[in-house]
This record gives structure tokens, sequence and C-alpha cells, in this order.
């Protein structure tokens, strides 16, 4: 053995370990961005709701009295009941559709064209809610709208009947997936690529037909993304209060100003100065959020490792 192989052979553990340091110092100081972010906007405040949500205004342990106080007010469930309405349309729309567009994109579109496609149904997701809720208050006017002989049709001869309450939900949902769908569609693409073309090559063999491949193999391979997005978008639902708030405001108050739980927790905080309330109403999204999902995390197996 010459020299420069003993050195190698001497050094090599010990370069290796200094690499895996560097690669762990590396990594730590990528994430740390986000964590202190993380800390700052996220753990800090909801530590911090917890203890209004638990207090007075003077800063007295007062138990569970300010949640018996706010479910006990008359806006609290129609609130509730407003937003759970909305994320089960939401969600049924959201996975039939962003799933359906996906697998013709993949499998019955030539690259380019499902390019193109992709492409256009992210532009409109590049809107901020504002904008996005102000092009729809545009569409939705019969006066104005380039599509007020559909309105007109339906039955929608003003701007005060397509905004009567019991349609809300149905306008809440064309906003969010005009806004949304785009980027998820993409995800449900991406997904579908990492699917092996051996896999969907041996079903064309077995006499599958592309509806029934969709069905029995990429769909069931996608699940995990599909939990994802579920989650993600109910989460990004329960927070709904842009949309009502400008809507309301556009009908001149012929919508309820405490629509969505976001809204009740704004009028207690902002216009009955009682941010004890308000903490008390988010504390409550928090706890229905991280109960359905962690539901749908434990029911569909999310994180747990594939055996090999």
């Amino acid at each position: 053995m010459t020299v420069l192989e003993t050195r190698h052979v001497v050094e090599s553990p010990s370069r290796r370990a200094t690499a895996r340091r560097e690669g762990g110092l590396a990594g730590y100081l990528f994430v740390a961005g986000y964590a202190i972010l993380l800390l700052a906007f996220g753990v800090f405040p909801t530590c911090y709701a917890f203890y209004l949500a638990l207090t007075n205004d003077k800063g007295q342990f007062t138990g569970l009295n300010q949640f018996v106080k706010v479910a006990g007010d008359y806006r609290f469930v129609p609130a509730f009941t407003n937003v759970l309405i909305y994320l089960v349309m939401w969600l049924v729309v959201l996975v039939v559709l962003t799933v359906l567009v996906a697998v013709i994109l993949r499998s019955r579109m030539r690259p380019r064209v499902s390019a193109v496609f992709r492409f256009l149904f992210y532009i409109p997701g590049a809107l901020a809610g504002v904008a996005s809720v102000l092009v729809w208050l545009f569409m939705l006017d019969p006066d104005v709208s380039p599509a007020s002989w559909l309105l007109n049709s339906l039955g929608f001869h003003s701007f005060a009947a397509v905004l009567a309450p019991g349609d809300l939900p149905v306008i809440f949902v064309l906003i969010a997936f005009w806004t949304g769908a785009g980027g998820w569609i993409v995800v449900m693409y991406g997904a579908l690529n990492n699917i092996p073309d051996e896999v969907l090559e041996a079903a064309r063999m077995d006499g599958a037909g592309p509806w029934r491949t969709a069905w029995h193999i990429q769909i069931p391979m996608i699940k995990q993304w599909i939990i994802y997005m579920v989650i993600l978008a109910f989460a990004a639902g329960t927070q709904l209060f842009i949309e009502p708030q400008l809507l309301q405001t556009a009908s001149l108050g012929r919508i309820s100003p405490t629509w969505s739980p976001n809204q009740l927790a704004y009028v207690f905080a902002f216009q009955q100065g009682d941010f004890n309330g308000a903490a008390a109403v988010s504390v409550f999204l928090l706890a229905i959020g991280l109960v359905c999902a962690s539901l749908l995390v434990a029911r569909s197996k999310m994180f747990t490792l594939d055996e090999k």
C-alpha cells in the first residue's frame, strides 16, 4: 500500500464525519428561518390565544367560562353551521374536480396541450383574496356582468337576489375553486406523474380502459396527496373571512356581519372589545381543525412508512 493510499484510508473516516457535521449544520440553518417565523407568528400567538381564552379582561383565570359564553351566544351556532355547509360543498367539489381534471390532463392530453391548460388554471391563483372577491362581485352583478344572460336565465335579475343568504355557500365555493383549484390541479398532476409507466402499461395490457385505470390504480396511488389537499383546504376553509366580509359591505348589510366564525371573532374583538371571547372562538376553530386533521391522518395512515 502506498503512502497516498494509507493517508486516504486514515483520513476518510474523519472526512466523512466532518461532512456529516457540515451537512447537519446546513440543515439546521436551512430550517432556522422558518422555525423562527413559526414560533413568532404561529406558536406564540396560539399560546397567547389560549391564555386569553382562559382568563378575563383583568387577567384573572376563569377556566372554561369564555368558551361557555361564546358557545351560548346566539350568533355562534349559525356561524359554525354556515361554514360547515360551505366546507362540505367546497371539499367535495375540490376533490372531485381537481382529481378529475388532473387525470384528464395526465392521461388524455398531449404534454404541450396539458402544460398550457395547467398554466391557465393556475393564473387565477395569482390574485390575492381581496382582488378575487372584487372580480366576482363584478361577475355576480347582473347589471354589469359579462355573464348577465346566464344570471338572468337562472332567475337572478339583481345583485341583491344573487346575494341571498341561502346562495352564499355556493358563491364562496365558486370563489374558492376559481382561486385555489388551479394550484391543486398542478399538485395532483405532479403526483400522477410519479406513478411508474410500467404500472399503467400493465393495466392497459390487462384490458383496463382509461377510467378503470384512473379509478383502480391512479387515484389509490395518489391517496395521500388527496388527503393532504383535504387537510389544507379544510384548514383554509374554516378561516373564511375576506369573502363574506367584502360581500357584507357590498350588499349594504344584507349579509350578516357574523356569517363565519372568523367574522364573529372579529366582532367580539373590535366591535365589542371582548378579546377574550374572540380568543375563545379562535381556539374552537383550532380544536376543530386539529381533530379533523388527526382523524384524516390516522384513518388514511398518511405518515406510515411502506415496509420494504
